[in-house]
């Protein structure tokens, strides 16, 4: 019996101890069925009941999931792609399948209507849109003690970018330590926003080529190129993407994308007295805050802290004692 053939063997009868299946198609013919743990940029991790198998993204033809409840998801891998990720109010999304790389110019065309600009009247900021609702993330200090807040958004219209301004923002959440913040756009009337895609920012590699979007120096749709320099630069008890992509004031909350075309972090800031020196927020830090929202709520009676407190309770009246 050949090596291939024992493996599928053994990935079929694994496959029948399985309630709820996902089914990975391989691009040989051969398919494995188990519950997908996790998903790497390079790799899938399937439980096939009495082992997980560690399949190479470059073997995978397909992956049709389960929904959990019996119902076999049978949408093309296209469709799938844009899995809701955070199903409390589906506010973002995330790739379920591997995304092909692309060319920075392609990726430019297809992401360039969901970068935004956010002004104050202290300055400006670049953001980006994560739910064709208007939510949108930026950075805490570009709208830091800001009330009067607008965004002007490109959107895509016969082939070309129509820029347009909204002046009915909402604070939805804030984190001054993480110097992140979650926006709403709200006027009236307003379009399904083009939105981008929260990429896996644990499963870049050192050396990585990224590129960032956004308004340095006022400057519109400005996009830098670079790699990453490292995952893990500790800056004030946090840690930091760095990358060699040049980050200037104004591109403040803008995304960094891999090429793929998913947010891999947000940028926030550089070194002002070296080149190709500039950070950003890794995407699983922007990812806890959208998921843990709530505990970051924003208060107006309160806007340096996310938790209202209530007044303590008065002190009963001591008894006198009769004479």
């Amino acid at each position: 019996m050949s090596k291939r053939f024992a493996f599928v063997m053994l990935v079929a009868w694994s496959g029948l101890s399985v309630a709820f299946a996902d089914t990975i198609q391989l691009k040989d013919k051969a398919a494995i069925t188990g519950r997908i743990l996790a998903r790497k940029h390079d790799q899938v991790f399937v439980d096939v009941g009495y082992t997980v198998l560690a399949v190479p993204r470059n073997q995978i033809e397909k992956i049709t999931e389960s929904d959990r409840s019996g119902q076999i998801d049978k949408r093309t891998p296209a469709a799938a792609a844009t899995n809701q990720s955070d199903s409390k109010a589906g506010l973002f999304q995330s790739a379920t399948v591997a995304l092909p790389e692309r060319s920075v110019r392609e990726l430019v065309d297809q992401l360039g209507a969901a970068v935004v600009q956010v002004r104050t009247p202290s300055g400006l900021g670049s953001g980006f849109i994560i739910n064709e609702e208007g939510y949108l993330i930026t950075n805490f200090h570009v709208i830091e003690n800001e009330t009067q807040i607008s965004v002007e958004v490109y959107h895509q219209k016969s082939g070309q970018l129509e820029r347009k301004s909204y002046k009915q923002v909402k604070i939805i959440a804030i984190n001054k330590f993480s110097d992140l913040a979650l926006l709403k756009i709200e006027d009236q009337g307003t379009p399904k926003f083009a939105k981008v895609l929260l990429g896996d920012s644990d499963a870049l590699s050192v050396g990585e080529r990224v590129f960032a979007i956004g308004s340095p120096m006022g400057l519109e749709r400005t996009v830098t190129e670079g790699i990453i320099s490292t995952k893990t630069r500790p800056m004030q008890g946090e840690l930091y993407l760095q990358t060699t992509a040049q980050i200037n004031p104004g591109n403040s909350g803008g995304p960094l994308f891999d090429l793929r075309g998913e947010v891999v972090g947000v940028t926030n800031m550089k070194i002002t007295f070296g080149e190709g020196l500039g950070f950003a927020i890794p995407a699983e830090a922007v990812k806890y805050f959208l998921q843990h929202r709530d505990a970051y709520a924003y208060d107006n009676d309160n806007p340096s802290n996310p938790y209202r407190y209530l007044e303590p309770p008065s002190r009963a009246q001591k008894r006198t004692d009769a004479r």
